[in-house]
């Protein structure tokens, strides 16, 4: 008989792909946490920037709530509707406002003290909101029942709508039931 292979058994390519495949995931996975935590480090560099700012506003004022977020995409939070998150190339502050119609982008840029001074006209346009809302005064509103009254005139119409249905085919059937003696 001729000399077989050596015992060794032969390297297992899919097993060995695999494998490469994990390391490749893992070093990827490592890529992608360290430009979360770039984009985090640049979020608190802007948000020191902003102390002076926020410093400004009396604490009766609670109209700003700010905060980083450390989700998929960190952002630095002004407000419940406002915030700034870093722009594709990661090194672009983009300050964008969530409105009715959608997402609005008030101000990008690649330098802090530019987004500073968009964040502060932001800050102050909030400031003149709240107060013309204060100086308006409360709105006058319907009363409480009157959704109510409203609802109680619907069913009453549907009520007398089905109640003259009603009759007017007890009278068709006795004017029929007269007409018809058999």
């Amino acid at each position: 008989m001729a000399d077989n292979a050596p015992s060794t058994p032969d390297p297992q390519p899919l097993k060995e792909a695999v494998r490469a495949a994990r390391i490749e995931a893992a070093e990827r996975t490592g890529v992608v946490v360290d430009m979360r935590d770039a984009d985090v480090a640049r979020l608190e560099l802007l948000n020191e920037a902003l102390d002076p700012l926020f410093k400004e506003i009396p604490d009766s004022i609670d109209l700003f709530e700010r905060g980083i977020s450390r989700g998929e995409t960190p952002r630095l939070w002004l407000d419940v509707v406002a915030h700034v998150a870093m722009g594709r190339d990661k090194r672009m502050y983009r300050f964008v406002q969530d409105t009715r119609y959608g997402r609005t982008t008030i101000a990008e840029s690649y330098e802090i003290p530019a987004l500073v001074r968009a964040i502060t006209r932001y800050v102050a346009s909030r400031l003149v909101e709240r107060e013309r809302a204060l100086a308006e005064g409360p709105r006058e509103e319907a009363p409480v029942d009157a959704p109510l009254t409203v609802t109680r005139r619907r069913r009453w119409g549907k009520f007398r709508a089905f109640l003259l249905g009603l009759v007017v085919g007890v009278i068709a059937l006795f004017v029929l039931a007269m007409i018809n003696p058999h």
